[in-house]
């Protein structure tokens, strides 16, 4: 579904990333993980078109890089971390503009009827249909985080590409966060690509995981075959001891 292959890109002229290849088919669900600076956000940004990159990123054959901003939106949508909301924008209007990509060329184009059944069906499904007249500024961080999920799926696109989606949320919220992803990638079409810290949560999430090191994939796979001593070896600990540890721990308190 989607193949990228031999992506380059970075800032000022300098490679963040590297040679990175890869493939996500379709239901698939894919966590890149890797220490801070090893260019996991730069990759998002390359697949994109937010920075100029070499290589390919082909969707069923059709180049990304070689669409218009319409046309990669959509096809692809993309969850940000989760953050402050600078905009009073209520949660239906900020759901609505994920139907920007598909609304008719033109100054004066309006949502149509279509496009505001979808947003609703998108919020309600995130269970924010009684803060729909809310603005953004007076919502929490995990609803903010559900609105701009349902803007994703309001977009109706074939990926979702997640940076961090889960920093700074409660645990529920992560849980319900991945939860929605997990089911949302399942239907026909459809696949997700993320950016995470959690362990835990990156292989709750994922049916593949790219593992990243000074900008290069040093391993891609299936999360169930994850090398350890490839974890251990990049984050500079050792990995499956800690998890070990911290499960002791919680099997304790749950006695």
């Amino acid at each position: 579904m989607l193949e990228v292959k031999n992506l380059s890109c970075g800032y000022g002229g300098e490679n963040v990333v590297k040679g990175v290849t890869f493939t996500l088919p379709e239901n698939g669900r894919l966590a890149v993980l890797g220490p801070n600076g090893c260019g996991k956000t730069t990759l998002l940004r390359g697949m994109t078109g937010f920075l100029p990159a070499a290589g390919s990123v082909a969707l069923d054959g059709a180049e990304l890089l070689k669409m218009t901003p319409r046309e990669r939106g959509r096809a692809v949508a993309e969850l940000p971390q989760a953050g402050s909301a600078w905009f009073a924008y209520t949660v239906l209007e900020t759901v609505l503009m994920g139907r920007y990509a598909h609304l008719k060329p033109g100054l004066f184009s309006a949502p149509s009827r279509e496009d505001r059944a979808i947003a609703e069906k998108a919020i309600r499904r995130l269970g924010l249909w009684e803060e729909r007249d809310r603005p953004l500024t007076r919502l929490s961080g995990g609803q903010l985080q559900r609105v701009l999920l349902a803007r994703a799926f309001a977009q109706t696109p074939r990926i979702i590409l997640l940076d961090e989606p889960t920093n700074h949320l409660d645990l529920k919220y992560q849980v319900e966060l991945v939860r929605e992803l997990k089911t949302w990638s399942a239907q026909p079409g459809h696949a997700a690509l993320g950016v995470f810290h959690d362990l835990d949560l990156a292989l709750d999430f994922a049916t593949l995981v790219l593992l990243m090191d000074g900008g290069r994939a040093v391993y891609f796979g299936s999360a169930e075959d994850l090398p350890p001593d490839a974890l251990s070896r990049v984050f500079g600990l050792d990995v499956p001891a800690y998890m070990r540890q911290s499960r002791a721990r919680w099997e304790k308190i749950g006695g």
